[in-house]
């Protein structure tokens, strides 16, 4: 449901946008995860712009993540399992060639790990 303000309509579509953006470079970025980015962008525009938000909701690959979440809280089992992979794969490179203090790397390593169990402990309808 849109904002009754203006002002406030285009602060969520602003938002919206700059969510989405984020959620797009996470595809490629190893630290940026795109699902938690693009259900913002969802909610932002649900209060600043149906049309943004309707887009979204139709868009082919962000749509259906979204309605999966938006009605049954959950996230596609092949969704989760690429998703970590790729976070993974990522982070796994960064530390090895590209990060050189160890503290760094233990921090990559662990915030990886925290990423990658929350996201494995989010439901999926598809998977038991």
């Amino acid at each position: 449901m849109e904002h009754a303000s203006r002002i406030v309509r285009a602060v969520f579509v602003g938002l919206g946008i700059t969510a989405l953006a984020l959620g797009i470079a996470g595809i490629v970025l190893p630290l940026l995860p795109t699902t938690p980015f693009v259900l913002l962008a969802a909610a932002c525009f649900a209060r600043g712009s149906t049309k943004f938000h309707d887009w979204l909701l139709a868009h082919p690959l962000f749509g259906p993540m979204i309605v999966e979440w938006q009605e049954y809280g959950s996230i596609p089992w092949r969704t989760k399992i690429v998703a970590i992979a790729l976070m993974s794969t990522t982070l796994g490179v960064s530390i090895v060639f590209f990060v050189e203090p160890r503290w760094l790397k233990a921090a990559l390593t662990v915030l990886g790990l925290v990423l990658a169990t929350w996201l494995y402990r989010v439901p999926s309808r598809d998977r038991p």
